[in-house]
Formats: structure tokens, C-alpha cells, sequence
């Protein structure tokens, strides 16, 4: 696990975990979190989660592979792309990070900020063994998408762990 925040909370300060894919807008709920950690008077500990696994990553490699090899080299040419696409949003997280130490230090509450590689549910347990001062466990929209922690998942933790977990939806747009 990687601290970002060199400076550990202050002794005795509650904190609010904010849980979150470090791949993805992680600055969806956040405006939520600030809010919720100004109102309680706590600090924010945002909790990022490495998403894909190297799994994936080799299975759309071979997906391309024997796109090229069937002669779609288009289509091959096209899953190399969307793995550069992400590279790139990668490569940008040390903007969105700063951002988010910006959001948080312009609203007064304090941050730190921790990434690992771990699967989310053993990333939030192992987490909460290191740090008691966590109030309460938020995930963000991102997490709790289709793609993220499964309901069952969802189930688990919410039995094993000894805190409060809310859950965000994002935001449906209407269109009229």
C-alpha cells in the first residue's frame, strides 16, 4: 500500500474513507464526501484501488492478437488503442490526485491519499485493521457500478466490516 500524503492525520482525528478506482473519474462522490466530512468535522482517507488485473490486460492482448491474425487488423489496431487510451488516463492521475488534495485543502478538510493493488474487499478489511480512526466506509459511483463490487461482494463486506459502508449511484440525466 503507497501513502501519498506523506503527513499522517492528526492523533485522535476521526477520518471518512473514500473508496475509489484509481483508473476512473475518482471525482465523482467526491464533492458528497467533503461535504459529509465538513459536516461531521472529519478529515478524508481516499482509498485508491488499481482496477484491472494483469488477467484482463493479457486476455485483451490475446483478443488482438488473434484479431491480426484472422487479417481484422483494423479491429486489432483498435483493442491497442483502447489499452492506449487508458494508458494514457494513467499517465494523468498525478493531476487528478493534486486535484483532489486542491478540492479538499480549498474546503477546508484534510486529505491522504493511499493506492494498492489489492482486490477491493481485502483492500478495505486489510486497510481498516491499519487505521482505527475510520468512521465510516463510503464508495464511490465507480465502485459501486455493474462493473464493480458485485452485491454479493457488497453483502460480505457489509458483514465483516465493523463500520457504517454507504454506497453512491451516479447521477441519471433525464432527457426530455
Amino acid at each position: 500500500m503507497l501513502l501519498i500524503n506523506q503527513r499522517e492525520a492528526e492523533m485522535g482525528k476521526r477520518q471518512l474513507l473514500f473508496i475509489t478506482y484509481y483508473s476512473e473519474n475518482f471525482n465523482e462522490g467526491l464533492s458528497y464526501v467533503i461535504d459529509l466530512a465538513k459536516i461531521m468535522n472529519r478529515g478524508i482517507t481516499a482509498l485508491m484501488i488499481y482496477k484491472k488485473s494483469l488477467t484482463e490486460k493479457f486476455e485483451d492482448f490475446m483478443t488482438a492478437v488473434a484479431f491480426a491474425e484472422a487479417n481484422e487488423h483494423d479491429t486489432a489496431r483498435m483493442f491497442i488503442a483502447e489499452d492506449f487510451k487508458k494508458v494514457d488516463a494513467n499517465a494523468n492521475a498525478n493531476e487528478k490526485i493534486a486535484s483532489l488534495f486542491k478540492s479538499c485543502r480549498e474546503s477546508g478538510v484534510d486529505a491522504d491519499i493511499y493506492i494498492t493493488k489489492k482486490d477491493i474487499t481485502t483492500a478495505i478489511k486489510d486497510f481498516l485493521e491499519l487505521k482505527t480512526s475510520i468512521d465510516m466506509v463510503l464508495l464511490s459511483p465507480s465502485v459501486t457500478n455493474n462493473e464493480g463490487l458485485s452485491a454479493k461482494e457488497l453483502k460480505r463486506l457489509v458483514r465483516t466490516v465493523s463500520r457504517p459502508i454507504v454506497t453512491m449511484a451516479r447521477n441519471v440525466k433525464e432527457v426530455s
